[in-house]
């Protein structure tokens, strides 16, 4: 799906898996889409350059031995960079030499191979936390979003959302009335891979609507996308 260069991010936790094992990268991928996160994947370093240069993630799983530029090279551009983004680094070398290098370059973090998924899962949402974020728990209405526990209430009735339920609120809050395109939920929301032509966005607002009940607190603003309003 082509990405247009944005001028904020938020919403969903965006993630970028730079690691040059195929397999590994994609089952890595898979788990952190399961978790809720916005998921993209580059197998080698030149690749992870082009496309942190017109997307903005919040944390970047980086591995260090990169094919075509090596990881140390993408994490000194990353960081000479514009992005904001949390640098984790991946190693095979488990020295601490390795490690201290790789916190020398500017990474946030450092797990070494082979490591447990729930750890990286953990760093990922700790680093996530650091980065530029809105407040845990925000209100629009007698609607009540809190991030942090990924819970959502109206007039005091809770409200289960599906995670990309969940998400989709979460963009539209973050954009504090403005209004949000369907392509740009799908991009924040969803990954690269999501279709464009597909109507998964509306399928899940119209189910997200009924959920939040009347009057109905996303509107839809014909030819241009959704935004939401206060309904107290």
């Amino acid at each position: 799906m082509p990405v247009s260069p944005r001028q904020e991010h938020y919403g969903t936790v965006r993630v970028l898996v730079v690691e040059d094992q195929k397999v590994l990268a994609d089952r890595i991928a898979e788990g952190l889409r399961d978790q809720g996160m916005a998921v993209d994947v580059a197998y080698d370093g030149e690749t992870a350059i082009e496309v942190t240069s017109f997307t903005a993630y919040d944390v970047i799983v980086l591995d260090r031995d990169l094919p075509r530029v090596h990881g140390d090279a993408v994490c000194a551009s990353l960081v000479a960079g514009p992005a904001q983004a949390r640098i984790l680094m991946l190693t095979a070398a488990a020295a601490v030499d390795d490690r201290v290098d790789g916190l020398n370059l500017g990474a946030d973090d450092y797990l070494t191979k082979p490591f447990a998924f729930t750890e990286l899962v953990a760093r990922i949402r700790s680093l996530a936390r650091r980065s530029p974020s809105a407040p845990p728990v925000a209100f629009r209405g007698d609607l009540v979003i809190d991030r942090v526990r990924r819970r959502v209430s109206r007039a005091g009735r809770p409200i289960p959302l599906t995670r990309k339920e969940f998400g989709v609120l979460e963009v539209l809050l973050a954009a504090d009335g403005a209004v949000v395109s369907a392509e740009e939920l799908l991009e924040k929301v969803w990954d690269e891979h999501a279709d464009p032509f597909s109507n998964t966005v509306s399928v899940t607002l119209s189910r997200l609507r009924r959920k939040l009940g009347s009057p109905p607190p996303i509107e839809t603003v014909t030819g241009c996308g959704y935004r939401l309003r206060d309904t107290s």
